[in-house]
């Protein structure tokens, strides 16, 4: 029989569903990072938006004396659960099935889809409403429900604005942050069959618009799926945190519910959830608490879903949480903080990672879930969008050290490539630079060059364009300008030494 992190499957294998990766972008981020930068009204939203969250966030942790040791909790509870994973979801299962839920065990996103596919083709329904997740867009749900004529509507606010406006995430937590009022309200007006015409681009009037425009299906759809942030391995309790009161009303009142969670998303107990309950609101929101958390047990009679299913997603993970060192990544609690401070995404965007984990963890934890096949990969070049300023580290709730886990991920990359026969612009151009410095008069006639680079740079002082292959260079970032004296010159005029 198959297992899984030794674990009998309860499945056979079937054949893939056809639909894009969600993990995986189609261009390089430098490729995807030049057309975001050219979008001013991107940047100036996303230059706003993070502020804003930055602020409330800074705000509501200095009030907490012990935050320090919160993180050091969180961070503690997080390793031990990756080092008892395959217990731990045994436990989970067999609590779930004695509260009269089932668990299914999907091990990558095709198989996930065809096991939520079947689950809403047995309640006969061909529509479903949907609570914010990130695993359900990991695994591309949405498109493959679309492929089989089910339909899904996304009930969070920021989703359903994504959603009608035929786009993607871009942010873990805000999805659509990177639209204004002014757009979303012609987002409305264009999708929106029932908008009232007259609709401003007042949050208020925006929000109220969203909410008649959701009530109906809330109150006639049978069949919800929703993701979670934590379940609960010794009772096998499932819990989803939300600010806007769409997850409460789709765990609570659709006969059918399915979850889709990932395998990392585990709690040993009751107790280990207070850390994390202090921890996320105030990481992702700048929230106190949570205005709704929703916890359920299995299947209660007479009151919520009578029909409870959780599939268990791998999707890569046991691929990352083999490796010692960059498992860390699988502590994320997608509160998204990271995002928050990094001066990168704050001018790119999500969409330039072509992850829907897009930020520092999502260029850390994409290439994990995915793994990398060298140069040629998109996904090679999300360890590389960063300053490594160490910012993502000093914000995350359980202290995941991003910038050590970026560095560990280039040195692979880097690795991966060793073996390539032929060189590509930057091999060629190290190779090019190691037999110069390698050699002391090579050198020395190299820095004569210089000069020209000085008349190269102008007034201005800096170098912006030169021709191919340098080009390459110059396309990024500007060179500065050459000094006008080489330490080699200094020295020979000061110690007269050569």
């Amino acid at each position: 029989m198959t297992t899984f992190l030794g674990v009998p499957l309860r499945r056979k294998p079937e054949p893939e569903l056809r639909h894009p990766n969600p993990l995986r972008g189609s261009e390089s981020f430098p490729q995807a990072a030049r057309h975001e930068l050219a979008n001013t009204q991107l940047r100036a939203n996303l230059a706003h938006a993070t502020s804003v969250i930055r602020a409330k966030r800074a705000e509501v942790v200095n009030e907490v004396p012990d935050w320090e040791a919160l993180r050091d909790a969180g961070s503690a509870i997080k390793a031990d659960v990756m080092v008892r994973l395959p217990e731990l979801l045994e436990q989970l299962e067999e609590k779930v099935t004695a509260r009269g839920g089932v668990v299914h065990w999907a091990r990558d996103a095709d198989e996930a889809n065809k096991i939520v596919i079947e689950l809403i083709r047995a309640t006969g329904q061909t529509e479903v409403i949907k609570v914010k997740s990130m695993a359900t867009q990991e695994i591309g749900l949405n498109e493959a429900l679309e492929d089989v004529g089910i339909a899904a509507f996304e009930t969070d606010l920021a989703e359903l604005i994504v959603q009608l406006g035929h786009d993607r995430p871009s942010h873990i937590l805000v999805p659509a942050i990177h639209r204004n009022r002014a757009e979303i309200r012609e987002i409305f007006l264009r999708e929106m069959g029932d908008a009232p015409p007259g609709l401003t681009d007042e949050p208020r009037a925006l929000a109220m618009a969203a909410r008649a425009h959701l009530r109906r299906k809330f109150l006639q759809s049978k069949v919800a799926i929703s993701g979670a942030n934590f379940a609960i391995a010794d009772t096998g309790t499932l819990a989803v945190v939300e600010s806007e009161g769409n997850g409460r009303m789709c765990l609570t009142l659709p006969e059918t519910l399915i979850t889709v969670m990932g395998i990392e998303k585990l709690l040993p107990t009751w107790q280990d959830l207070e850390v994390f309950m202090q921890l996320l609101p105030r990481s992702s929101t700048g929230e106190r608490m949570n205005p709704y958390t929703s916890m359920w047990t299995g299947v209660t009679p007479g009151d919520g879903p009578q029909e409870f299913h959780l599939i268990l997603l791998d999707n890569g993970r046991t691929r990352a949480l083999a490796d010692t060192v960059g498992r860390a990544a699988l502590h994320c609690i997608r509160c998204s903080a990271c995002l928050n401070v990094c001066p990168v995404y704050e001018r790119t965007g999500g969409h330039a990672y072509g992850s829907v984990y897009p930020g520092p963890i999502g260029a850390v934890l994409t290439p994990q879930l995915t793994g990398t096949t060298g140069h040629g990969d998109p996904n090679a070049s999300l360890p590389y969008a960063s300053t490594l300023c160490g910012a993502c580290y000093e914000v995350c709730p359980v202290k995941i050290d991003i910038p050590s886990l970026l560095v560990m991920l280039r040195a692979r990359m880097v690795d991966e490539d060793r073996g390539r026969r032929i060189p590509d612009g930057w091999s060629a151009a190290m190779k090019a630079a190691s037999w110069i410095m390698s050699d002391a008069g090579r050198f020395a006639a190299a820095e004569k060059l210089t000069g020209v680079g000085r008349l190269v740079a102008g007034k201005k002082g800096r170098i912006s364009s030169l021709p191919f292959p340098a080009s390459k260079w110059t396309a990024a970032r500007d060179l500065p300008s050459p000094p006008a004296e080489t330490f080699r010159t200094w020295w020979a005029r000061e110690r007269g030494e050569s």
